[in-house]
């Protein structure tokens, strides 16, 4: 990721029922119409791409970042116009996962509502599963 950095926060989801659906990411329209906005700007980008990396007193977090091409081992999430690609490592992380767009007085950020999670930090910024 060049000169922009995108926040992400990540919540476990209790008595949620993984339900069956056609991609391991689901998209809110809130989540759709600000990635939309986002590469705008970027013509050259095709799309988001979701990471997991090892980091934060729990383990792992989440990394967005603009993509220009999808990778060899990247799945495909196609949703309202807006392609999202999941790197390997995160593919199984993700199952179930809805990602949603929240924004307040204080912040906004992507957040990861995600019921495969065992433990998150106290800042919501890493998690385990």
């Amino acid at each position: 990721m060049a000169s922009s950095v995108v926040r992400a926060t990540v919540r476990a989801v209790s008595k949620r029922r993984i339900q069956a659906t056609r991609a391991a990411l689901t998209l809110t329209p809130s989540a759709v119409q600000k990635i939309k906005e986002l590469l705008k700007d970027k013509p050259e980008h095709v799309g988001v791409k979701v990471g997991v990396r090892t980091r934060g007193c729990n383990g792992l977090s989440y990394t967005l970042e603009y993509t220009k091409s999808k990778g060899d081992s990247d799945e495909e999430v196609v949703q309202d116009g807006v392609r999202v690609f999941i790197e390997k490592k995160a593919q199984l992380t993700l199952l179930g996962t809805e990602m949603d767009y929240i924004e307040d007085k204080l912040s906004s950020e992507f957040v990861f509502n995600n019921p495969n999670i065992k433990g998150t930090c106290g800042c919501g910024e890493s998690f385990n599963i």
